[in-house]
């Protein structure tokens, strides 16, 4: 995915209200919008280096969205995207390509389809049932990863782990269950955590800051629901899938 207008770099001053920023641009202070429902724990320091995407929509009430945050030790290093409008597109392009084995080749793609209790699948993928050795269908929900940890006193953080979540999600918890109900009908169902960064070595569960959902997606694996990690490579430009990363939990 290449953004379809120059970022524009700036330093954060602070994030506040979940879904705003105060950014200083060209020396202007700006309000921006914050696509991230998240804590953005390590990524949300004044001072950091920001890049926004700005919109040509007069209507909007602000012009600017913050895309990527650069990470500074010991919260990692690099780019982080941050907008988690993203990863779905993301993934549903990759699949196309081809660029994940384990879900391609499937002859239809659709996104945001009803499932479940009101919910909506990210990515589902289905083969003609006329076609010989036809597979189940695979429901597929991503999840954007920013997270990485520095080490704390006893270095339990520091080895590059990329986690999920970065504070309690309920929603998620609720999506782990309804993806296992699809595998007891007989479907695929396929957690996908995205980590739109590049400097992690593997993923996990953050345990401790939501043991529910930890303890919720080692139930889902055990009934069947599978899971898969990939990293990203990013640049002001561009944000692509890059290469999986091993689950740890």
């Amino acid at each position: 995915m290449r953004f379809p207008t120059p970022l524009l770099q700036g330093r954060l001053i602070r994030r506040y209200k979940r879904f705003l920023a105060d950014v200083l641009l060209d020396g202007v202070e700006v309000t921006v919008h914050v696509p991230n429902s998240g804590s953005m724990l390590g990524l949300d320091i004044p001072g950091s280096a920001v890049w926004l995407s700005r919109s040509g929509n007069p209507k909007r009430k602000l012009a600017y969205t913050l895309e990527l945050v650069e990470a500074a030790a010991p919260w990692g290093e690099g780019l982080v995207g941050v907008n988690t409008g993203h990863p779905n597109a993301l993934v549903a392009a990759a699949i196309a390509a081809g660029t994940i084995p384990e879900l391609a080749g499937y002859d239809r793609l659709r996104r945001e389809v009803k499932y479940g209790r009101n919910s909506r699948i990210d990515v589902l993928l289905e083969d003609d049932p006329a076609k010989p050795a036809a597979r189940p269908p695979a429901y597929v929900e991503v999840k954007n990863v920013h997270l990485r940890r520095p080490g704390g006193p006893q270095g339990d953080h520091g080895d590059g782990a990329a986690e999920f979540p970065d504070c309690v999600t309920a929603r998620g918890a609720k999506h782990l269950e309804e993806m296992a109900a699809m595998v007891a009908q007989g479907c695929r169902a396929v957690m996908l955590y995205l980590v739109q960064r590049g400097d992690c070595s593997h993923f996990r569960t953050a345990a401790d800051l939501d043991p529910v959902y930890h303890a919720g997606l080692r139930r889902a694996l055990d009934l069947g629901v599978e899971a898969l990690c990939w990293s990203c490579a990013i640049t002001p430009e561009s944000i692509e899938l890059d290469r999986p990363l091993p689950i740890r939990l």
